[in-house]
């Protein structure tokens, strides 16, 4: 956020040093080894553990929890690895609530599952504390392999493909590798430095050159790669963001919540600006997360606005819960109509009150009504800007099920592909079936 676009009421350390560490603060603080086997041991491992089949990346959930049981966390480590390379940050960051814990038999029994998200970064946590690395690079095939993409997608693409013995550069236009777990997460969900220090865990398996070119981001070469690499794997993500389209959209205090989480990231939370009054425009996590840190940097006021109703918002249930309890007014069913200010600055934002029809379809109601703000964060929904030579449907690169795209030699996985779903657990899966799949092709 640049000074030029600040308004008048926007400003840094809202809060003392010490509250603002205590509001950004591990969301989840780690299990010691006592609580691990407390946690352990409610499992009732399952034969066909409906935990495993929610899982995207398929990890033996019962597997990996029965070897913490039995004081094999190093173990239980590897089991997730195997599936998860990064599973230390999916164990912090993955919406576990919607995914395995709440396929838990003890959550369908009790209403409370086994503590599966904390497990793994307990078993996690413990080897990645360590020197060395649980894998092995197989003997160099004298293959190589583009990977376009620093995300959770390139990086788990990466790592198979090094594992397997190929070559792998990693391009990417942001300063840092990482994507999303370094820059578009809240920062209270991966606090110290995590995703640096997971990058720099994975890339122990040797054969993986990062190479963070900006060039990248004023068109993305595919005849070059495809030329100079034996094969190409597209991890972009969803690089454009979408306009608001309502009058007053330029006013100064009015930003991206991606590129104010991105900052936010990278910043101390004293040094990042925030106003006294802010509205989240958007019903998803990066609208969810925007909305938490500006009410944990100091906001008077902060309330997060979505079009249709609660059960249309792709935010978890815990996510709006933690929202709320952050100090949060999430109000529903109410659409931008125009920002409200002037020279200054935002002031506010007119809404408009919707109807969501029988058939899907959202209506004005005519009611309006405005919310003051001197800081907008727009979080609806982020575009892709597709290379040349893929087939795009509905937004996203096409790819079948092995992660192929139309083009020969060329596969994709992630946000910006088919079958994405936001999610850092998805992207890796799509990443390591990308990765074999690009393997099985390589070798004949």
């Amino acid at each position: 956020m640049s000074q030029a676009r600040r308004a008048p009421g926007i400003a840094p350390a809202r809060l003392p040093e010490a509250q603002l560490a205590a509001n950004f603060a591990d969301l989840h603080p780690a299990l010691n080894g006592h609580e691990a086997l407390v946690a352990s041991d409610r499992c009732y491992f399952c034969h066909d553990a409906p935990c495993i089949t929610a899982c995207p990346t398929d990890i033996d959930i019962p597997m990996f929890i029965r070897q913490i049981q039995t004081g094999q966390p190093k173990a239980a480590a590897k089991t997730i690895f195997e599936q998860n390379i990064l599973g230390g940050m999916c164990a912090r960051v993955c919406p576990t609530e919607t995914l395995c814990e709440e396929a838990c038999v003890r959550m369908t029994a009790e209403g409370e599952p086994v503590a599966i998200g904390r497990l793994q970064r307990f078993a996690t946590d413990t080897l990645m504390t360590e020197n060395g690395h649980p894998f092995e690079r197989a003997p160099d095939t004298g293959r190589t392999v583009a990977v376009v993409g620093a995300g959770p997608a390139g990086l788990a693409c990466a790592h198979r493909l090094a594992m397997k013995g190929h070559k792998v550069r990693v391009f990417d236009t942001r300063p840092k590798p990482g994507g999303l777990n370094e820059f578009g997460i809240a920062a209270y969900k991966a606090p110290d430095n995590f995703a640096q220090a997971e990058v720099d865990w994975l890339l122990r398996i040797g054969g993986i050159e990062i190479d963070l070119s900006p060039g990248l981001a004023t068109g993305l070469d595919l005849e070059t790669l495809a030329a100079e690499f034996d094969a190409v794997f597209l991890g972009i993500g969803l690089a454009g963001v979408n306009a608001l389209g309502a009058p007053g959209e330029d006013l100064a205090g009015v930003m991206d919540a991606v590129d104010w989480i991105a900052k936010l990231r990278q910043s101390a939370p004293a040094d990042v600006a925030v106003g006294r009054s802010v509205v989240v425009i958007g019903g998803g996590m990066t609208a969810t997360d925007a909305a938490i840190q500006s009410a944990r940097l100091g906001a008077s006021e902060v309330s997060l606005v979505y079009r249709r109703g609660r059960e249309a918002m792709a935010a978890s249930d815990f996510e709006v819960d933690l929202a709320a309890a952050s100090g949060v007014a999430v109000r529903t069913d109410a659409r931008p109509l125009r920002v409200v200010g002037g020279v200054a600055g935002a002031q506010g934002v007119e809404f408009e009150r919707t109807e969501t029809g029988p058939d899907g379809k959202l209506t004005g109601t005519g009611e309006t009504f405005v919310i003051p703000a001197d800081m907008v964060l727009k979080a609806i929904g982020q575009t892709l800007d597709a290379p040349q030579g893929v087939t795009v449907t509905g937004g996203k690169i096409e790819i079948d099920a092995e992660g192929r795209t139309s083009r020969q030699g060329v596969w994709a996985g992630g946000d910006c592909a088919t079958g994405g779903e936001d999610l850092t657990v998805t992207a890796v899966a799509q990443g390591r079936d990308a990765a074999e799949s690009i393997h099985r092709a390589l070798a004949g």
